[in-house]
């Protein structure tokens, strides 16, 4: 027995080194974690279980049978994120450059279809070269089998992706169709073909930074949510998502204990500058309108022009949704559109309620948008809150003009409750626009039109650009002062923790992609 123990504890040793000492000492040098000190950082203390750890390659050709390691390039295990259960898989780059093989994929499928089978969230910690050219097609085969579960798994289990290494051609793909990215600035990046490629085809010079680094992914592409500056921060935003959203699709996100207090939040009476045409900070907004602290924007520096993130009223974890007037004056263009879509999309997947706050002068007109499918990519947005059956609620805060009033959760399409504040402007188009098609010839006719058109603006502003003629119609259900906002927000998400909406029966919706 005790020989055997030995053996035991031998292999367990092996399976412990990884790639070896150098590698390790390289992947250090690089500013990067190896797999199992980022799974120790990642998991509460004392609850990690590893599965697969004596796994090993079975390739037999390029003399790959005299290079074997345990646990084959990939550690795959369970434990706990703040006492909830998690599944992990986390690639070490120290094993072949992290590349998969057949059997370092059947070790992530695996985890996979416990965490699917289980309502358990999984997260992937990614730092592969890709697949592993030794063993062709079964390597290729591995990478559609990981496929295949995550859209299996989408919007039945929260998926995330940390970047932390290379990923490129087949191996994007996968955290791509997760719920969300993360990646870690300098030490990651991600591209279907790399730079030599892209100058061989089509002659541009490129560095791997530019062409695929988190900053590239979380401003011009939007494909990562989170650029992260390091690894530790990487791993403690994974950690903070993860407190918002459920297990599964089948429970609420989890709440915390609030102190119930004076709900008033009289700085937001002043915040909407007089002058309609002013910007301001939406975010302010927000500020004043989540419990303390607990905003998280997610793809903060993708199309700034519209808000998006968790937060937490009363304890209970809500999405938000908000134009932005301090970036582009709040406009809907292609990529506000397809940001606010999909994360409108996660967070009625997951029983999050949304709340919409509304300054929006309409779409983003030019020859740019509509050549590249304006009108399609702003039907994301408008198709992703009409399917939405979560609690919905709407604050105007200010201009909600034509069709982008309909988008942006209006009564229309499906609105549990929808304020105004009195400063909001609810009309087809701007007053200034308005006046000009309307009172064209009188204006045209006038002996000072400068004088009449700015009379004419005034009158159409007297008259439409208020929220009264919706509240008279019951678009509107309450035209609120700023500061009353927070206290009807706790009251409306109470209110409507148990709505239950049946939907026609079909096999899914046909989304505008």
């Amino acid at each position: 027995m005790t020989n055997k123990v030995e053996q035991l504890n031998q292999l367990k040793q092996q399976a412990l080194q990884g790639g070896g000492k150098a590698r390790v000492e390289s992947q250090h040098k690089k500013g990067k974690l190896t797999a199992r000190e980022r799974l120790l950082l990642l998991l509460d203390e004392g609850s990690f279980e590893e599965i697969g750890m004596l796994v090993t390659h079975r390739c037999r050709d390029f003399d790959m049978e005299n290079e074997v390691y345990l646990g084959d390039g990939v550690i795959t295990c369970y434990g706990t994120i703040a006492g909830r259960p998690v599944y992990v898989f986390s690639q070490d780059f120290t094993v072949f450059g992290g590349s998969l093989s057949e059997t370092h994929a059947e070790k992530i499928v695996k985890i996979m279809n416990l965490a699917l089978q289980n309502g358990v969230p999984v997260i992937g910690l990614n730092d592969s070269g890709g697949a592993r050219i030794q063993e062709g097609v079964v390597s290729l085969g591995g990478y559609a089998d990981i496929f295949y579960r995550n859209v299996q798994s989408s919007g039945v289990i929260p998926q995330i992706s940390a970047i932390m290494g290379p990923c490129a051609g087949g191996a994007v793909y996968s955290p791509a169709i997760t719920d969300f990215i993360l990646m870690v600035e300098h030490t990651s990046y991600m591209f279907v073909t790399g730079p030599n490629v892209v100058k061989t085809v089509t002659h541009e010079t490129v560095s791997s930074e530019e062409l695929g680094g988190a900053h590239t992914h979380a401003s011009k592409s939007g494909v990562t949510h989170f650029a992260c500056a390091n690894e530790v921060e990487c791993i403690e935003n994974i950690k903070q998502l993860l407190s918002y959203m459920p297990q599964n699709c089948e429970e609420d996100a989890p709440s915390i204990a609030y102190p119930a207090g004076n709900e008033l939040r009289l700085a937001l009476d002043t915040l909407i500058p007089a002058n309609p045409n002013q910007p301001y900070n939406i975010k302010d907004v927000i500020a004043e309108l989540a419990d303390e602290e607990s905003f998280m924007e997610v793809h903060k520096d993708f199309a700034e022009n519209i808000v998006v993130g968790f937060a937490r009223i009363a304890g209970k974890s809500i999405g938000i949704v908000a134009n932005q007037p301090a970036y582009l004056a709040g406009v809907l263009d292609i990529n506000s559109s397809r940001k606010g879509a999909r994360f409108v999309r996660f967070c009625d997947a997951f029983n999050i309620p949304l709340l919409v706050l509304v300054d929006v002068p309409g779409f983003l007109p030019g020859t740019d948008q509509e050549w590249h499918g304006i009108i399609t990519n702003g039907a994301k947005l408008l198709y992703a809150l009409s399917e939405a059956t979560v609690p919905k609620v709407t604050v105007i805060t200010r201009k909600a003009y034509g069709g982008a009033y309909d988008v942006m959760n209006s009564k229309h399409i499906g609105a549990d409750l929808n304020y105004a504040w009195p400063t909001a402007e609810i009309a087809v188009m701007g007053a200034k626009g308005a006046a000009e098609i309307i009172f064209k010839k009188e204006i045209s006719q006038a002996e000072n039109p400068a004088g009449k058109w700015a009379e004419k603006e005034a009158e159409y502003n007297e008259k439409f650009a208020t929220p009264y003629g919706a509240a008279a119609r019951g678009f509107i259900d309450e035209v609120i002062l700023p500061s009353q906002t927070r206290q009807k927000l706790i009251k409306g998400f109470t209110m409507l923790q148990n709505k239950v909406v049946k939907m026609p029966k079909r096999k899914h919706g046909n989304i505008p992609l």
